[in-house]
């Protein structure tokens, strides 16, 4: 019997320079479609419209219809997802997470390629083929496609609020304790790893926080470099065809306190702070992780936001009930008392949460 291979879709169109938002026209061009249908987030066609729709227009390109939209449940996208123009050739997002996952969504659902142009580089969203939407009520991930292309400009990347850079740097940290995991499950025979799926998911981390790069958020190289890995993220669940290279007890954590906490913070924010517990709790790669948050300056921003040690207690009891059929290190009963214990002892931990 012959082993599977693998089938996978990467973007086609991937360009990652200053000023792109301006030069789009040009890249839409070069896909050979000429017949597009904008989604705009809530705020970013004020900031970033014109510049879009004069480069798109400056080469031609028609726009058949422009959406500015950022519910993204499941009911309020079905109103208009079948209402998208019959001669559309591609749909292109711009904005945060909420406006991609809408764009995707309707992509997959009127099968037309689909162009991902993030204005932050909050979490791995972007580049991958899943999406997040709310289904009666709930947050809940669905399979789309990859995106056909991803642009990102970054002198906006650059110029975005320093909670979104941060939560960028918090959702990628977490490959390190997402594949720990993976493995984990493997050696147990709960789950079954993907080698060259957990490779990439490795490098995506491993490419930025090994290099003797200056970690300074608004450094141009450092963004270039963190949107990359990001990006790599993104490609490593494709393969994987499911979330385990890029999330693990983490994220189990961060749901869990996207539904405790009074406030919750911004995912990728929550998923970094996670990811350091977890780092200690598996022993495992906690001083690269430790000095990649340190120097970055994520641990600093973190004490300004009153985050709860409490929320993070109760997170951690709930957190194996959104994935019971995984076998993560939160999974045990015993490290889910061990991390607790690192909430009171940890001083890194009694340092930035109150």
């Amino acid at each position: 019997m012959k082993n599977p291979q693998h089938h996978i879709s990467i973007p086609t169109l991937l360009d990652v320079n200053e000023g792109n938002l301006a030069k789009i026209g040009s890249l839409v061009k070069k896909t050979g479609k000429t017949h597009v249908v904008l989604f705009f987030g809530d705020g970013i066609k004020e900031l970033f419209g014109m510049t879009v729709i004069d480069s798109l227009n400056d080469d031609n390109i028609e726009i058949l219809h422009i959406y500015e939209e950022d519910n993204n449940s499941i009911d309020c996208l079905l109103n208009f997802a079948f209402s998208i123009p019959s001669t559309a050739e591609m749909i292109i997002g711009v904005g945060g997470g909420k406006v991609l996952d809408i764009a995707k969504y309707v992509s997959f659902l009127n099968d037309i390629p689909f162009i991902s142009v993030p204005t932050s580089t909050s979490n791995d969203g972007f580049s991958s083929s899943g999406c997040s939407l709310f289904i009666e009520g709930r947050r809940r991930s669905v399979p789309a496609k990859m995106p056909y292309g991803i642009v990102v400009d970054l002198d906006v990347i650059k110029s975005s609020p320093e909670k979104l850079i941060y939560s960028g740097v918090g959702d990628l940290i977490s490959k390190i304790t997402a594949v720990f995991d993976w493995e984990f499950e493997d050696a147990k025979g709960v789950a079954k790893i993907d080698d060259f799926a957990a490779m990439i998911a490795k490098k995506s981390v491993n490419s930025i926080v090994r290099m003797d790069i200056k970690k300074d958020i608004h450094d141009e190289f450092f963004l270039r470099e963190l949107v990359d890995s990001l990006i790599m993220s993104g490609v490593a669940m494709e393969i994987a065809r499911n979330s385990a290279p890029a999330s693990g007890s983490e994220h189990l954590i961060s749901h869990g306190l996207d539904q405790l906490a009074e406030k919750p913070q911004l995912h990728g924010i929550q998923v970094g702070v996670a990811t350091y517990l977890m780092s200690l709790v598996q022993n495992h790669r906690s001083p690269r992780v430790t000095k990649f948050l340190e120097e970055t300056g994520f641990f600093e921003h973190v004490k300004g936001l009153q985050m709860k040690a409490v929320d993070f207690e109760r997170a951690i009891d709930i957190a194996p009930s959104f994935k019971p059929y995984r076998c993560t290190y939160i999974h045990l009963e015993e490290n889910r008392r061990l991390a607790k214990r690192y909430l009171e002892t940890d001083p890194i931990l009694k340092s930035i949460l109150i």
